[in-house]
C-alpha cells in the first residue's frame, strides 16, 4: 500500500480509484486464505513512509502542507491494518534523499540531541493524539469491514473519484455500526456533495456527526439520504452500474480535510 497511498493523498498520479483496487485486489487474492476480508486487518502493519523511501511523507515542496500530513496519517489510521507512524511524522519531518548520492541521512532526522525535538503541542503530535483517540474509542476502525464508497457532487452520478486529487470515501463496518472516512486530497478546492452508506444500517432521516476533522468542522449534523429505485446512476467499486434503491450521507469538506463520521 505505501507505494500508491502517499501518491494519492498528494495528487500525484494515483487517484482513490486506484487505493480502492490495492484493497480488492488483496480480497480476491486471499478469499481462500482468510475467512472475511475484515479479518486481513490484524495482520498487516501499513504505513506512509519509512528510511528506506527516497523521501518522507512529509516532504511536499517549498510548503510544508501540515492539514496534508495530518490527512495522510488519519487516513492510515482508519483504512483497515495496524497503522504505523515513523518517528518524527508527528513533528513534522520532511527530510528526502541526497538525489545525487542517494544518501539517505536526511530520511533518518535525528530528534534527539535537540531542545524540545519531542514537541507534545506541535499540531502534528496534537492531530496524531486526536485521530489516535478516535480510533480507539471506534472499534470499527480497528476490526470492521472495508467498503470503498462511490461519491456523487450531484446527487444522482455517483462512483469512486478515478482522477488525482480526487475525494476518498469508505467506510468501515462492525456488527450494526457503520463510521465513514471522506478526505479531500485536492489543496485549492473544496467538495461538497453525497457518499453511498448501507442502506439497511443508516434509516431515512437519521444523520451523522463528525468524531474527527483535521480543520474545523463544526458541530452540525450530516444527513442521511433516501435514494429511491431509478433516481440515482451508483458506478461501483467493481465497474457495475446500479439505481437505487439506495441511501447517501451529505458531506461537506474543506480543502486538503479529513473527517471521520458515525451516527
Amino acid at each position: 500500500m505505501f507505494v500508491t497511498l502517499p501518491g494519492v493523498l498528494k495528487g500525484l498520479g494515483a487517484s482513490p480509484a486506484d487505493l480502492a483496487n490495492v484493497f480488492e485486489n488483496r480480497k480476491r487474492i486471499e478469499a481462500n486464505v482468510l475467512t472475511s476480508h475484515g479479518e486481513a486487518g490484524a495482520y498487516f502493519v501499513t504505513f506512509l513512509d519509512n528510511h528506506d523511501q527516497g523521501q518522507r511523507f512529509g516532504f511536499t515542496g517549498p510548503t510544508q502542507l501540515l492539514d496534508q500530513i495530518s490527512l495522510g496519517m488519519g487516513v492510515l489510521s482508519s483504512l483497515q491494518g495496524i497503522p504505523c507512524i515513523y518517528y518524527g511524522d508527528e513533528q513534522g519531518l520532511a527530510g528526502r534523499k541526497d538525489a545525487q548520492h542517494q544518501d539517505d541521512s536526511m530520511v533518518r532526522e535525528a530528534l534527539w540531541g535537540k531542545s524540545n525535538a519531542f514537541d507534545v503541542n506541535h499540531p502534528l503530535y496534537r492531530a496524531l493524539q486526536k485521530i489516535l483517540q478516535v480510533r480507539n474509542q471506534e472499534p470499527a476502525l480497528r476490526y470492521g469491514r472495508l467498503y470503498f464508497r462511490p461519491i456523487s457532487g450531484n446527487g444522482f452520478n455517483f462512483g469512486l473519484s478515478r482522477f488525482p486529487s480526487g475525494v476518498i470515501a469508505f467506510s468501515r463496518i462492525l456488527n450494526d455500526q457503520e463510521v465513514v472516512v471522506v478526505a479531500n486530497t485536492n489543496t485549492q478546492q473544496g467538495f461538497a456533495g453525497e457518499v453511498i452508506v448501507d442502506r439497511q444500517l443508516n434509516p431515512a432521516g437519521s444523520s451523522y456527526r463528525v468524531q474527527f476533522s483535521n480543520k474545523d468542522a463544526g458541530g452540525e449534523l450530516n444527513p442521511v439520504f433516501d435514494k429511491p429505485m431509478g433516481s440515482v446512476s451508483i458506478t461501483e467499486v467493481d465497474g457495475s452500474v446500479t439505481n437505487g434503491p439506495a441511501r447517501s450521507l451529505g458531506v461537506r469538506l474543506q480543502p486538503i480535510e479529513i473527517q471521520v463520521l458515525r451516527r
